[in-house]
């Protein structure tokens, strides 16, 4: 199986699709692209018509879009684990996914993932919104499964994968959270698959400037 990712330091949907990989121990070859050169173009015409990333090959089986390679995964290779096993965990779960995965654009556009940065904002309403909700949705789940595993169902799950870069991005911004919030994103920080991708994010030296959001903070 191939992976085509962008820059470890700014590809929020890369990192969910690597981790559906990498915290499920499936083999996989990496292919990073530098975003937006035209060189990343020209890479994934034959790959996908989106030309977006992330991106898989599986034999012959071409499948783009962070969720849509999760839910592949799942089926394929994990029997269907990657959800929780009782119907009303699994439809909950399901539905904050898609809510990540269609929403909350005003946090996404105003604080890009910048793991190598610490940034500082001048955020408008609609972030601030979306950062409750975030916060509501950590809170919630943490008050259920934090003495069960402490991710948001307790075990790691697709759900989980969704909201990991929202942790990099509140870092990065040094967003403050309620006690229960700051549980989940302390666990997902401790990760070691996160881990490994942070310190491979920390090497790179490339510029994305449009992704170089605020001012320094210390």
């Amino acid at each position: 199986m191939q992976l085509y990712i962008g820059n470890k330091n700014y590809s929020s949907w890369s990192l969910r699709a690597w981790l559906m990989l990498e915290k499920n121990e499936i083999k996989f070859d990496e292919v990073k692209l530098l975003l937006d050169t035209p060189a990343f173009y020209e890479a994934l015409k034959e790959v996908t018509p989106s030309l977006k990333v992330p991106s898989i090959i599986d034999r012959d089986i071409h499948v783009w879009d962070s969720l849509a390679i999760c839910e592949y995964i799942n089926d394929v290779y994990l029997s269907g684990r990657a959800w929780p096993e009782l119907i009303c965990q699994k439809a909950k779960a399901r539905a904050i996914a898609c809510e990540m995965h269609s929403g909350f654009t005003a946090l996404r556009n105003e604080m890009p993932m910048n793991i190598r940065a610490k940034r500082s904002l001048i955020i408008s309403d609609s972030c601030k919104e979306d950062i409750v909700r975030v916060e509501q949705i950590w809170a919630e789940q943490m008050m259920q499964y934090a003495d069960k595993g402490g991710w948001l169902f307790g075990r790691w799950s697709i759900a989980d994968a969704m909201f990991a870069p929202v942790v990099m991005r509140f870092q990065t911004y040094g967003t403050v959270l309620n006690s229960q919030a700051q549980l989940y994103m302390d666990k997902v920080l401790s990760c070691p698959s996160l881990v490994k991708w942070v310190n491979e994010a920390l090497q790179e030296t490339d510029i994305v400037e449009v992704d170089e959001a605020g001012e320094a903070r210390e």
